[in-house]
């Protein structure tokens, strides 16, 4: 039997040098993992776990700073504050905050736009990737944790019911593993939002599809057993969406964003913008000056 050269030691001086790449909370364990599988590890359970232990191990040694992974499966909600009020800096902040409201005007990015766009990702654990992008060109987040809830659905499908309603087209762009499920999902999102009343909704399959398996050279394992779908599926076999470097899916993000979003209405929205700022800010310092 050939000796396993993907040792503890293996995995930790080559993941060093590969969370150096990125901020931190983008990368998760899972994606880490196939960063390293990318460069000759195994693709395989038992390796997967021994790159969650690696980096426990790398975290209490110091070697890897606690915050440097992704893990929003398991988030605190809301905060308890504690620390004794200081009047001061209360005050200072609250300048700085009408200092700030002044300067603070802004047209919604989408509100011209042909359409009304979010992005769904299959997994919660990359909604580190996702964030930023979607941050930046200001569209919401959801992520489906596998198959959506009807909760979550219901909700979505108001807001594009909402957004139709004022003459947008409902658009949901669409980001999940390679596998008979990942397929399917955006199938049964369309259904059930059909269903919710939402008629007219596209959902746009972005990722992750078999030509960008081949084409990225992505490591494929054996469908799993408890998927029924996998019966019916003639893919080249299960790829994880953690399997592409973060890095390309937020640019596989932007440009599927780029593509529905058009910038000579965007500039015209600035436009009116810039002038509409002025009559904002003549607005608070009559109203700041009456108090």
């Amino acid at each position: 039997m050939a000796k396993d050269i993907f040792t503890k030691q293996w995995i930790t001086e080559n993941s060093l040098d590969i969370v150096s790449r990125y901020a931190k909370g983008i990368l998760t364990l899972r994606g880490l993992h196939y960063q390293l599988v990318s460069i000759g590890m195994t693709n395989s359970l038992r390796h997967y776990k021994r790159v969650v232990n690696a980096m426990i191990d790398a975290r209490w040694e110091g070697l890897v700073d606690f915050d440097t992974f992704s893990d929003l499966d398991r988030s605190m909600v809301g905060e308890t504050r504690w620390k004794t009020t200081d009047l001061q800096a209360s005050i200072e902040e609250a300048k700085g905050s009408i200092n700030d409201w002044m300067e603070y005007y802004y047209k919604n990015r989408w509100e011209n736009q042909e359409y009304y766009p979010e992005i769904f990702i299959e997994k919660k654990a990359l909604q580190g990737v996702f964030q930023p992008i979607c941050s930046r060109n200001r569209i919401a987040l959801g992520a489906c944790k596998g198959y959506p809830s009807l909760t979550f659905l219901h909700q979505a499908a108001q807001r594009f019911i909402e957004a139709e309603s004022e003459g947008k087209k409902p658009i949901i762009l669409y980001f999940g593993d390679y596998d008979p499920s990942g397929e399917d999902i955006p199938r049964a999102i369309k259904e059930n939002l059909w269903n919710l009343g939402c008629t007219n909704v596209e959902v746009r399959r972005v990722a992750l599809m078999e030509s960008q398996v081949l084409a990225w050279n992505l490591p494929p394992a054996p469908v799993k057993d408890g998927d029924s779908r996998s019966a019916k599926w003639n893919g080249l076999g299960q790829v994880e969406l953690d399997a592409v470097e973060p890095n390309k899916l937020q640019r596989l993000c932007q440009s599927a964003i780029d593509a529905i979003f058009d910038k000579d209405l965007y500039e015209d929205l600035r436009r009116v913008e810039d002038e509409e700022r002025e009559i904002y800010q003549e607005k608070l310092r009559e109203y700041v000056n009456t108090l």
